[in-house]
């Protein structure tokens, strides 16, 4: 078994392959604090909660945007499994051609993202994150990284609404019954999701004018099923996007 651990800001994603198959996703929360050891016990729980023990593993990857986290899920692994991860970064083959002004500033999770989306999509493609931030990547007809948008994620924007107003307090993320919101509740959710798949979809049509051709649209991340299904352009849901694209890394470089 390999395993292949995506760790962001909010969650950690952790994913079970063997015969390049998904046999199981687990997700524990990200925490600053956790050390090595801690981070051991909850992967331990976790492969034993899924039916395999760490002795079945061969090997991991990581991909990190957290990096003291990323060190301390490192060591963890080591530990279980007493083999060294290979973790994003300079130096570990992506298999992409990545063309912005300094590759090396482009994050583990968008990388992987771009490895998942070449193996398995047409090109040129749009990626879309949706997690603690929305990031769209970016790849052409060669497959090439060529650059992406950064925007707040909708967790964020709805912290940023409620601390920030005295009257706005922390609802449900969900899409109200119509756009135009009856009550404050409706109001902000309609800002939230429909704003969110509003933008989306301005971003891709943008993109899409810039590049002079029609993309491939694939998203994932956490927040994903909850806005996807208002947009309006037609996109692919693939939820193991950046654990396949890990996987996909691992090979390239044993």
């Amino acid at each position: 078994m390999i395993l292949a651990i995506d760790i962001g800001n909010t969650n950690i994603t952790l994913g079970g392959y063997a015969d390049n198959k998904i046999q199981f996703i687990s997700r524990l929360a990200t925490d600053l604090k956790r050390t090595a050891d801690q981070y051991a016990v909850e992967l331990y729980d976790l492969v034993r909660l899924a039916g395999f023990s760490a002795t079945d593993t061969e090997g991991s990857v990581i991909a990190s945007v957290v990096p003291s986290v990323g060190t301390a899920i490192a060591g963890a692994v080591k530990k279980l499994t007493g083999t060294t991860p290979i973790v994003l970064g300079p130096g570990v083959k992506t298999g992409v051609n990545i063309k912005i002004d300094n590759p090396a500033q482009l994050g583990a999770d968008l990388a992987a993202g771009a490895a998942g989306a070449m193996d398995k999509y047409p090109m040129p493609a749009i990626i879309i994150d949706m997690g603690t931030a929305t990031t769209l990547s970016v790849m052409d007809k060669n497959g090439a990284f060529i650059g992406g948008v950064i925007a707040a994620g909708i967790g964020l924007t709805l912290n940023a609404l409620t601390q920030n107003t005295a009257l706005l307090s922390a609802i449900p993320i969900e899409a109200p019954k119509n756009t135009i919101g009856k009550n404050t509740v409706e109001c902000m959710q309609s800002g939230l999701v429909l704003g969110t798949a509003a933008m989306i979809d301005g971003m891709v049509s943008r993109i899409e004018t810039e590049l002079g051709s029609k993309c491939t649209v694939v998203a994932t991340g956490g927040r994903a099923s909850q806005i996807i299904p208002y947009c309006n352009t037609k996109m692919q849901l693939d939820e193991n996007l950046l654990l396949d694209g890990l996987i996909k890394i691992y090979y390239k470089n044993i």
